[in-house]
């Protein structure tokens, strides 16, 4: 303890004790401020900050420029996303434009539009529409419902450009009915829209969403086998349409990263269809963990702003 000049010990007040505190956690807060988060790869000590592209095959960076080179060669390239996250939108773009220099006849397949709705796509990659209407013939707000802002770049690229637009999905009150009744539960006009197979076999992929099923309580969504099969018919669906719109020329598919996890959901049920090699693209901001098997390649994106609401602009 500290002596004052008059040999007396200076004894710590309530004032001193809590400036010293109020330092130790402003130094704190300064050092997580500035040590930037990284993404981290399971079972290992490797971390990446964001903008870094992952061959999570080995383990190693690579540029933009040889990500670019790989998909050139591939057929069906696979680009998962976290569909509120604006960032994951951007890296989706800068692979497409990309893409498109090198093979301006490429599809791009996306999730949020059902194939009912392929009239109007069509139209929307002729630039016959403009984005109110399509909004409105495509009912935007009603079935894929997050904000429009968020895609509106990639669908304008898509627009300018005259990119053939693939619509992958089911009807999307389709597969919640099934998740509470079952397929058999469809009416004869609904079932119309089923894949032709459907492939409830996969034991990996009924353990990922064993968990899902276990955390996500909805009411009337009781039944696990039912949930299991309208995921299953969800992403067969999808499967389907990838293997009838295939080229010569890539084809891009932007879907949620739940579909392509491990590659048993969309891509494996694709390529069952069809053996057309693809490459899967898992976007996954700083903060989190991933595991190395989760896909062939990892970006690393900023970590996420969130906003409050869907719909908001």
């Amino acid at each position: 303890m500290k002596k004052l000049a008059t040999g007396k010990r200076l004894i710590p007040n309530r004032n001193m004790i809590a400036g010293a505190i109020f330092t130790i956690l402003i130094l704190f807060i300064w050092g997580c401020m500035t040590t930037p988060k990284q993404l981290k790869i399971k079972d290992t000590s490797l971390t990446f900050p964001a903008g870094t592209i992952i061959n999570l095959q080995n383990r190693q960076t690579l540029s933009f420029e040889e990500l670019s080179d790989i998909l050139e060669k591939t057929r069906v390239i696979y680009i998962g996303e976290n569909h509120a996250d604006p960032s994951h939108h951007q890296v989706q773009l800068q692979i497409i434009q990309a893409l498109f220099k090198r093979h301006p006849d490429l599809t791009v397949g996306m999730e949020m539009f059902d194939q009912t709705y392929q009239p109007i796509l069509k139209r929307w990659s002729a630039g016959e529409l403009e984005q109110d209407v399509f909004l409105q013939k495509t009912h935007w707000y009603a079935n894929w419902r997050h904000r429009y802002s968020l895609y509106s770049d990639i669908l304008d690229f898509i627009k300018e450009k005259h990119i053939r637009l693939i619509g992958l999905n089911i009807p999307f009150h389709l597969p919640r009915k099934i998740s509470i009744g079952g397929s058999d539960s469809l009416s004869p006009e609904e079932k119309k829209h089923l894949p032709q197979h459907i492939n409830t076999t996969d034991p990996d992929h009924r353990a990922y969403l064993k968990k899902i099923f276990s955390h996500h309580r909805i009411p009337g969504r009781t039944n696990f086998e039912y949930f299991y099969e309208a995921q299953c018919v969800w992403e067969d669906v999808m499967a389907e349409a990838i293997a009838r719109h295939q080229s010569d020329s890539p084809m891009i598919i932007l879907v949620g990263n739940g579909h392509i996890v491990h590659k048993y959901g969309v891509p494996n049920r694709a390529y069952n269809r069809t053996q057309t090699p693809f490459k899967t693209i898992y976007l996954a901001s700083v903060g989190t963990e991933i595991d190395p098997s989760v896909a062939d390649f990892a970006w690393v994106t900023p970590e996420q702003t969130r906003r409050k609401h869907p719909f908001m602009k």
